[in-house]
């Protein structure tokens, strides 16, 4: 068995006895690549979470977390608008890790995400980059066992991912006593402050101590996110890394289909396109399981998740499909936030979204951490106006499939 890497070893040396994954040296855009140049030494973090961060395979800090890491170590407020993809769970896991005491038998840090397959991951994520600290994270989300997070709470929880309707629960029944909790991350604010988690925010947020630190990460910000910064976040800094709406490296078309045609085209493109891994959206829970029905019964292999199947269930599509077992998955809306799966490559908006915040998130799962990728739209006749309004508001072009896509514009 080989020996753990040793945090006190000196100089380089433990450096040389980290378990790197292998190198990735696929082709990034520059919103991934156009740092400053620092390191993660600079920051002069703890040995024990440099080692988690090298051995989660980063690198050098992307431009979200070379912004992010040194200014939310000073304490401040946050509010950093940055897109899916870019590094930016690691741009506030990382600070928030750094601050956590382990000898203290509380919990020092919340982080708050609309979706539960989004708190599964960035609870992996934070482990992951923890794993030589001695961090406790916990996860607990709507649709899990209530009576076995109130028991997992009565042991030691430093660091705690959340939905917010279950950690409200907890908190209300204090059971999650957040008193001590110092930080509170929102990651997809633009969503948590939707109509129907914004109350619930809102109420949580009482429980937290008045000088309590706000980190708030959002691709889009609604007049909901605004608000709220000015009521709960002081003097915050900040961030705005995005020049423009849509994810850099992603080569967009469109192609008219009649509904009745739109299996047949997408029998085609299957055939034609390198794809590694493809999301197929649709906007209904029924068209996803007919649509996933009709794509095995073409001979593809295919996974389909969505809002109304048992928890245990989606995160095991969840879990197999980013471990490569199957390469096509058909989804609602509930897959598009923050899912980070680097093998997708391609998107098909088998039915096109209502808005053009649905479409940016949808969109941005096919060219994750600025790799490239492909997005083709389905469009009926009924979808036109659409089409044009979400290319306006989002300041991209949308272009006709040509009768073949180069593979260098996703396959880099």
């Amino acid at each position: 068995m080989s020996a753990k890497p040793d945090p006190s070893a000196g100089g380089e040396q433990w450096k040389a006895q980290l378990k790197l994954p292998p190198k990735d040296d696929r082709y990034k855009t520059e919103d991934v690549t156009n740092t400053k140049g620092n390191s993660f030494e600079d920051y002069f973090l703890k040995r024990e979470l440099l080692m988690g961060i090298y051995e989660k395979g980063f690198e050098v800090p992307s431009p979200i977390q070379e912004e992010s890491i040194p200014i939310a170590l000073t304490g401040r407020d946050i509010l950093a608008r940055a897109k899916n993809g870019t590094g930016k769970t690691a741009a506030f896991a990382i600070p928030v890790l750094e601050k956590i005491d382990t000898s203290k038998n509380q919990i020092q840090g919340v982080i708050l995400v609309p979706t539960r397959e989004l708190a599964l991951q960035t609870a992996s994520v934070c482990k992951e980059l923890g794993k030589h600290l001695k961090i406790q994270v916990m996860s607990t989300t709507g649709g899990t066992s209530l009576k076995e997070d109130i028991m997992r709470l009565h042991q030691t929880v430093h660091l705690i991912v959340a939905t917010p309707g279950r950690l409200l629960d907890l908190a209300s029944k204090d059971v999650a006593k957040l008193k001590n909790c110092g930080v509170i991350v929102m990651d997809e604010a633009d969503k948590l402050l939707s109509p129907e988690f914004q109350p619930l925010v809102e109420q949580m947020i009482s429980f937290l101590p008045e000088d309590r630190q706000v980190l708030l990460y959002s691709a889009t910000f609604p007049v909901t996110v605004k608000s709220f910064k000015e009521k709960h976040l002081r003097r915050p800094h900040i961030i705005n890394l995005m020049e423009e709406l849509t994810l850099r490296g992603i080569s967009q078309f469109y192609a008219y289909v009649e509904e009745r045609q739109k299996v047949h085209c997408l029998n085609t493109l299957f055939s034609k396109l390198q794809i590694n891994q493809s999301i197929i959206f649709c906007n209904s829970v029924n068209r996803v399981e007919l649509l996933a029905r009709k794509i095995t019964e073409l001979g593809y292999s295919c996974f389909y998740i969505h809002a109304k199947m048992p928890q245990h269930q989606r995160n095991r599509v969840f879990h197999d499909f980013r471990s490569g077992h199957c390469r096509n998955l058909v989804s609602s809306d509930l897959f598009t936030r923050g899912i980070d799966i680097q093998a997708v490559n391609v998107v098909v908006n088998f039915d096109f979204p209502k808005n053009s915040e649905t479409y940016l998130h949808r969109v941005g799962r096919s060219g994750r951490f600025g790799h490239l990728g492909l997005a083709i739209n389905l469009i009926t006749n009924e979808d036109r106006q659409n089409l044009f309004r979400i290319e306006q508001e989002l300041g991209t072009e949308i272009l006709p499939i040509p009768p073949a896509i180069d593979k260098s514009l996703y396959c880099r």
